[in-house]
């Protein structure tokens, strides 16, 4: 059964945002080693591609860990097939004749979008969108946060 509401946005995110709600901190989240995985050998080339792109910066940025290989794979994979669906829109158009004489949209239209949205959400997740990315300010290179920080950034609170 699903949790309701919205999903917890990680204390990292929160600190690097200036804690906007000032609730308190959870100083108890669990904090992977600040290291980009591997690509994954499983990937297609296009989306090997794309993971070598971007994986380095969000490595540096500290938002990509060993931990999130599987979301960001799943990133690459959906970008991969995206493009692929459009390069096909840009050589064959939105629509064909079909069989019996009727107009019909290609399939690779809706394929598309599909892949656009699974983008969208990972997009979201790693901060690779303008409006998520407003959201985060990076200070300094730290690589743990600071207690005195997080107490001032809560209000004082624990």
């Amino acid at each position: 059964m699903a949790t309701p509401g919205r999903k917890p946005k990680p204390t990292a995110l929160k600190v690097l945002e200036g804690n906007p709600g000032k609730r308190a901190l959870n100083d108890a989240e669990p904090k992977p080693e600040k290291k980009a995985p591997k690509c994954p050998t499983w990937l297609d080339k296009e989306a090997k591609k794309e993971w070598k792109r971007i994986a380095t910066e969000l490595e540096a940025l500290g938002i990509l860990t060993e931990v999130d290989m599987a979301a960001f794979a799943g990133y690459c994979q959906a970008y991969a097939r995206w493009k692929e669906a459009e390069e096909f829109i840009a050589k064959h158009g939105t629509i064909i004749k079909s069989p019996s004489g009727y107009w019909q949209q290609v399939p690779q239209v809706n394929i598309a979008q599909s892949y656009l949205k699974i983008m969208n959400k990972f997009c979201e997740q790693f901060g690779l969108t303008p409006s998520s990315r407003s959201r985060i300010s990076v200070e300094s290179s730290s690589s743990e946060v600071d207690p005195m920080e997080m107490m001032l950034m809560s209000g004082g609170k624990k």
